[in-house]
């Protein structure tokens, strides 16, 4: 026998689950169930994909209840697992974000739900246990069993089990019950009925006590909805998903003719940590004619859709298909087109008549689904019905519609400016003129916005265009401009030839002395900077200083060049004109020490 230590993370989970930071404790029960059902379509899957040897007759959960041992145990005869796996997988917690996991269960002060995003269920059983027994074989190799034990105080002992069936048996020790700490018998027969009726009566397996099997085993997706409940919908997302919150909308869908198909779909209440992690899992679950094939087919849904979670049940496919024959099946690209038409005439339902759901939906996922704009054209007309920005016409975010409900006579485009938040959008000086002339603006803030509107040209018929780039058809307020700017505009392309392409005056200023704007075909500043933060270096790219000649600095420069070109100090001024243009829109001096000495030289100097 071998005394290992739990990985620090998941002594500091384990602290957690003793100390009951759930309210609800049955839910022990229904993972445990869960992770046998997983064992038993892996197994399924690996006889029929693999070649692994195993029996498939009769797969099956078996529950076990002592009352006078105080146990409870949960026995499959799936797939089970190896010595290393049984230490990777229950002595760690081997993905990242575990110390996300522990700062939000901390700081939720008992907020349940956050637990399921992370996917360590198992855990959950030292809720109610002294002590958790693990024993397991796995299928298709050679020699003995594995036996794992812990009392969740840091350590865990391993131990060859050579008697070992293969799958896996999981015997919690229970504690006493306690029914004011919602810690109930869980050996009573009554209660293990009601805890596995009402979490896990679809589970594809028969679930047996004794001689009696306490699961129905239907497929939800093959049931009408009239027929079933929310409560049984939820409990079977909350089974595929391992998420432990009801979710926001539930999605059906039959195809029948053809090709026939069923799914059962839907959309999370919130977006799980690694979203928009690389590495996360995502995909739909495959089943053919009811039987598990992949448990995350990336083919079935778009990347952009990956928090959409459910099942797809083909009745065509042969049971033997494979990722690879999957990426050409036409069946499944026709399936994906549907379900991807269908999920998003779900959520312009959601806009149109639950708006509280719809505000809920894009604070979480949004951002993902604007992915959509740049990588499935096909649809990008769909996303952006579907899409809604902040703007400045109020608080409330708008639909593009809306905007162009809304827009000026003899306005055309629809504006819009990018920047890391509505602050500072709101206050950069390429706004000034739009909010003087009462022109509504969309501020864009997230970070796939600098790219997926180089991807969009129009929304019905109306060019959409950034207001800190190229030139902006505005109506020129009727003033004259005082004096002649053309000495100073030649000075300053002279003088700032190294960090500008261009000087011009402006019409887009009210009340800053300048701003840079980009020229209509570069590269925007912060997509050059997004592209560095990647690790590439695309080519730099000068801007376009603009003038607002109305302005005292501006004008007091004019007159001070015509009066002496020569002056020693009008390049610094030059040099701080273009340095508090690129700070007001939130840009990085090429050498804020220079421009910090010459300020304060030239305030030393105004005292």
């Amino acid at each position: 026998m071998e005394t290992l230590e739990f990985q620090a993370e998941a002594r500091q989970l384990l602290q957690l689950m003793i100390h009951s930071i759930y309210s609800n404790k049955d839910i022990f029960l229904r993972e445990l169930i869960s992770n046998a059902s997983d064992a038993l379509d892996k197994l399924r899957l690996a006889v029929l994909q693999d070649g692994v040897e195993g029996d498939t007759g009769d797969l099956r959960i078996e529950l076990e209840a002592d009352a006078e041992a105080r146990t409870l145990t949960v026995r499959d005869n799936g797939i089970g697992m190896t010595r290393d796996e049984v230490v990777e997988l229950i002595g760690t917690i081997a993905r990242s974000g575990t110390a996300e996991l522990l700062r939000r269960l901390k700081d939720a002060k008992g907020d349940t739900d956050l637990i399921g995003q992370f996917g360590v269920g198992f855990y959950s059983t030292f809720m109610v246990a002294d002590k958790v027994t693990l024993v397991t074989r796995k299928a298709g190799t050679e020699g003995h069993g594995t036996r794992w034990e812990s009392a969740g105080e840091g350590t865990f002992t391993i131990d060859d089990a050579p008697d070992a069936p293969v799958g896996t048996a999981v015997t919690v020790h229970l504690r006493p019950a306690d029914e004011e700490d919602a810690l109930f018998d869980y050996t009573a027969d009554r209660k293990i009925r009601e805890i596995v009726k009402r979490y896990s009566d679809f589970i594809a397996f028969p679930i047996r006590m004794g001689d009696e099997t306490l699961n129905s085993m239907k497929a939800l997706w093959a049931r009408p909805r009239s027929e079933v409940s929310d409560d049984e919908y939820h409990q079977f997302y909350k089974h595929i998903s391992h998420d432990w919150v009801d979710p926001l909308e539930t999605i059906n869908l039959k195809a029948e003719g053809t090709f026939e198909y069923e799914a059962l779909l839907f959309i999370p209440s919130q977006a799980p940590y690694d979203l928009f992690q690389r590495d996360a899992r995502r995909g739909l679950q495959l089943y053919v004619k009811r039987v598990f094939i992949m448990d995350d087919s990336k083919e079935l849904i778009p990347d952009y859709l990956r928090f959409v979670k459910g099942v797809v049940d083909a009745a065509d496919l042969s049971l033997n298909v494979s990722r690879e024959i999957l990426q050409q099946d036409r069946q499944i690209q026709l399936i994906r087109r549907r379900l991807v038409k269908k999920v998003l005439s779900t959520i312009k339902d959601l806009r149109a008549n639950e708006p509280e759901k719809y505000a809920t939906f894009w604070r979480e996922f949004g951002r993902a689904l604007k992915e959509g704009l740049l990588n499935d054209p096909d649809n990008q007309k769909a996303i952006l019905d579907v899409a809604t920005f902040a703007s400045t016409a109020g608080a409330d975010p708008t639909t593009l519609s809306d905007y162009i409900a809304r827009m000026k006579e003899g306005q055309d485009a629809i504006y819009y400016l990018t920047g890391d938040s509505r602050t500072q959008v709101e206050n950069s000086p390429h706004m000034e003129a739009f909010q003087a002339q009462g022109r509504e603006v969309l501020i864009l803030t997230d970070p796939v916005d600098e790219i997926w509107v180089e991807a969009v040209p129009d929304y019905e018929g109306h060019k959409l265009q950034s207001i800190a780039r190229g030139d902006v058809d505005l109506p020129n307020p009727e003033t004259e401009t005082p004096g002649d700017f053309a000495p100073l505009v030649d000075y300053l392309k002279e003088t700032l030839a190294a960090q500008v392409k261009d000087v011009r005056l402006s019409h887009r200023l009210t009340t800053s002395a300048a701003c840079l704007v980009s020229d209509t075909d570069d590269m925007a500043p912060a997509l050059e900077k997004m592209y560095r933060a990647m690790g590439q270096e695309p080519p730099r790219v000068k801007r376009i200083l603009e003038l607002n000649p109305s302005h005292p600095l501006v004008e007091g420069l004019r007159a001070a060049h015509e009066r002496q070109p020569d002056d020693p100090t009008l390049p610094d001024t030059a040099e701080l004109l273009h340095g508090t243009a690129l700070l007001a829109e939130g840009g990085d001096l090429d050498d804020p020490a220079r421009f910090a000495k010459l300020l304060a030289d030239r305030l030393a100097r105004t005292i």
